[in-house]
């Protein structure tokens, strides 16, 4: 079914409880550090974790909140800003492709490849055929990371209301300890709203791999279902560690 984020709410459902909610979180919180120690220690798996949405959509306090239970080691954060000269001068992937995780690792994307059919295509700097031939580049490159290297890869929509936006804008002026996140390029991008709302739309529904749509107007509530389809994915993973279940173990010392 084509997917119309105009149909999708950004709010948390009337029947859940923050408190439980959040309790939930700390939890799956833990279980993610846990299982990410042992990804890290088979070395079979690696995960690519993906954070995409509008300016104050919450991308860092995702990060922040969900791997906080992780060891620093084998789990790194990447944010994509503008190309730099000589990533300009090699194909849009050149950059991406030096970023992701290997095996064991946890690589966090905040923004990623996809910045390339958005940001790109909302200015007219690529028309529709060159969005169509980048969007099947994406799938081709996704495809190989998954089925070359066992990279299990999860794409998080940050689903803002514009309301909440301005809100989340208007709080990095009036909040003094927040005024270090102001960027005055962050209101003129809003003002093209309707447009990004069509590429991501059209990204959501080319993908070849699913997205999650997170609502985050309550950030509660995005740490909740990130978390929850993390840990999930880990556990689905059966990790184990090694030599864990060897009881004639002998170091070579």
């Amino acid at each position: 079914m084509k997917i119309n984020l105009s149909h999708i709410p950004t709010t948390p459902p009337d029947k859940l409880s923050r408190k439980d909610a959040e309790e939930a979180t700390k939890d799956y919180a833990k279980t993610i550090g846990e299982l990410h120690y042992r990804l890290l220690a088979q070395k079979k798996y690696n995960l690519l974790v993906i954070f995409q949405g509008m300016d104050a959509s919450g991308k860092d306090g995702a990060v922040k909140n969900v791997f906080k239970e992780c060891t620093h080691n084998g789990i790194r954060v990447y944010s994509f800003k503008k190309p730099t000269e000589e990533e300009f001068a090699h194909d849009f992937l050149w950059r991406v492709h030096k970023q992701v995780p290997q095996k064991g690792e946890i690589v966090i994307f905040n923004r990623s490849h996809y910045e390339d059919i958005l940001i790109q295509w909302v200015h007219g700097w690529i028309d529709n055929k060159r969005r169509t031939m980048r969007m099947k580049a994406i799938n081709n490159f996704e495809s190989l990371l998954a089925q070359d290297n066992q990279t299990i890869i999860l794409k998080f929509y940050l689903h803002l209301s514009k309301d909440e936006q301005k809100v989340q804008l208007t709080q990095r002026i009036d909040d003094p300890t927040k005024r270090w996140k102001h960027n005055d390029n962050d209101w003129k991008e809003r003002a093209y709203w309707d447009k990004y709302m069509k590429a991501y739309e059209y990204a959501l529904n080319h993908s070849q791999l699913p997205w999650h749509i997170i609502p985050v107007d309550k950030r509660w509530y995005r740490d909740y279902l990130v978390s929850k389809i993390l840990a999930k994915t880990l556990e689905d993973l059966d990790l184990t560690l090694p030599f864990e279940h060897d009881d004639h173990f002998k170091p070579n010392i």
